[in-house]
Formats: C-alpha cells, structure tokens, sequence
C-alpha cells in the first residue's frame, strides 16, 4: 500500500515510518517540522519506498494514497500550550482535510486521539465508553477539546460519507527518539537525572500514569490500521500497569545510578490525577496487549537520552 503518515517526523511517526517501510508499504511523509525533526528520518532517505515533504495539515493535500496514519499534531504540553490556537487548528482542520483526502481517494485512515479526551477522570481505569471530565476552557483544552472534536468529525465522516476510520485513544508513550525538550514526564525524569539535576514532581507525586514503550504502542496502531472495515474504535492503546509519578522517578534515579534529588512543586491547572487505559476492547479485536515492562523499557530508553546529552 501507500500510506500518507502525516507527522511522521515526530517520535510516534518516525517509528511507524519505519514499520511501515519494513513491512513493505510505500511511505508519505508529511510533517511541518513544529515538533517533528528531520533527524529522525534521516537514515530513511536513500529508501526507494521513502518519500518526505514539508507540508501542514491545517492546509490541504493532494496526493495518492491508500491509507491515511493522521498523527500531526503537538502532543505534549509544553509543546501545544505554546500556541494553542494552532494546536486547536491543527487537531479539527487537520482531521478535516485529512477525511476530504481519504473522501477523495477512498482511503482507509487512523486517527490518533488520545487518553487526553477522558480529562480528569472520575473512574478507573478508562474505557472507551467513558464520556470523560474535561474542561473545555482550560489550559489544556486546546489539545484535549481538539482531539474530541476530531473523533466527532471522523464519525461524521464516516456515517455520512461511509469513510474506512480507525481512532486510536493512544496513553502515556516513552522510547528512543522522543526530543529532548518534550516536556513530558519520562523524558524531563531521564533527562535530569543523567545530569544531576533535581528530579521535578508537581504535586505530591501521587498522581498515576500508565506508560507504554513505543515499540509497543506503535504494534497496536498497525494492528488497527489493517484491521477489517467494521472496526473503526475509538480503542484504547497503552499500557494497563499504572505507577505513582513519585514510583517512576525513583526508578529512574536507580537506573540512571543518579545523584539527583526529588524536589516538588505545585501541580499545574487540570491536570490529571489518574491515567489508566482499560485495553480489554485492544485485546478482543486486535490480539494486542503490551509486552515490554517499565523496567525494561526505561533501560532501552536511557541510553538514547544519554546519547543526546554528549
């Protein structure tokens, strides 16, 4: 097949490029480069089935394609509070003009939303069916109002225009390629403990997440885009084992054999005191379930990091 990966240059993208290509798909790539690097792909561009192009999908695109895998968009909250308008714009017009793609072509096309659309969950653990708390007018409503508004249009989409769509309901994801300045809890733990810093809990560090290894997370998202035409999700992908913050940054002073103290800070505006996916819908439909534990995953992750850092 040919398959568009829009925001393939990003971290979950440039995985699922490699994937992709390994499995001998012809690959798209569009990315604008707002998160992504080119870096990422650059051993991918003597492959024949490779293609990249500098394109943002709040604009149209005309091409050919067989599939659609739409991950453009920032995902982590330093990245799209820095300008929420666009990040707004990038989650609803981005779905828009992704789906009048697929329209046009006839292509079957993912999704991907995230556990974000849950907000601060009253139960636990998540699943699909929840409705979810969030706060609409919140810092952090750009990024989750914008992801629940592309479900709806991509529902829309396919009630009214009969589109093949998958949407994925992706948790909290860590591995090599993940940048530097990602601001999200694994890689600001890894990071400030390989160079000593204090390590920085908001809150009391008894807030939860359920972190899944990338090669993991990027297995279920293939395994939903090929899945046949009556599964269109939304399906939560991530991993059900859920930790204290203040329990991932102890491992990760253990691992990284740190110095770094543990210092706390008050806890940001809406932000979740739980994250848990139920994946019980991910076992029955796809046959997938996490494989690589914490542990595992973190000491896969460490030396890519420290690899940065020199």
């Amino acid at each position: 097949m040919r398959i568009l990966v829009t925001g393939g240059a990003g971290f979950l993208g440039s995985h699922f490029t490699e994937l992709l290509l390994l499995e001998g798909h012809e690959v798209l790539v569009a990315d604008n480069y707002f998160t992504g690097s080119r870096s990422n792909l650059t051993h991918l561009f003597d492959h024949d089935s490779f293609e990249l192009i500098r394109h943002d999908v709040t604009l149209p695109l005309y091409v050919e394609v067989d599939a659609i895998v739409n991950l453009a968009c920032p995902a982590s909250p330093i990245h799209y509070q820095r300008n929420p308008v666009q990040t707004l714009k990038t989650s609803v017009l981005g779905a828009v003009n992704m789906l009048g793609l697929a329209k046009r072509t006839g292509a079957r096309i993912l999704q991907a939303s995230t556990s974000e659309v849950y907000g601060d969950p009253k139960i636990s653990p998540q699943v699909e069916s929840y409705w979810g708390n969030v706060n609409p007018i919140g810092i952090r409503s750009c990024y989750d109002e914008g992801k629940r508004a592309a479900e709806s249009i991509f529902f829309d989409y396919h009630r009214q225009y009969k589109i093949d769509i998958k949407i994925a309901r992706i948790f909290n994801t860590y591995g090599p390629k993940m940048a530097l300045d990602d601001g999200r809890v694994v890689s600001n733990f890894i990071i400030q403990a390989l160079k000593g810093h204090p390590i920085s809990i908001y809150g009391d560090g008894s807030q939860t997440r359920s972190f899944c290894y990338v090669s993991d997370l990027i297995d279920g998202l293939n395994r939903l885009l090929f899945s046949g035409p009556d599964i269109h999700g939304p399906i939560n992908i991530g991993n059900p084992y859920e930790f204290t913050i203040l329990q991932l940054a102890e491992l990760v002073i253990e691992l990284t054999n740190s110095k770094s103290k543990i210092v706390f800070s008050p806890l940001p505006s809406d932000d979740p005191k739980q994250r848990k996916p139920d994946i019980s819908l991910a076992r029955k439909i796809l046959g997938w379930t996490p494989s690589i534990e914490l542990r595992e995953g973190l000491e896969k992750s460490i030396p890519y990091f420290a690899s940065k850092l020199k």
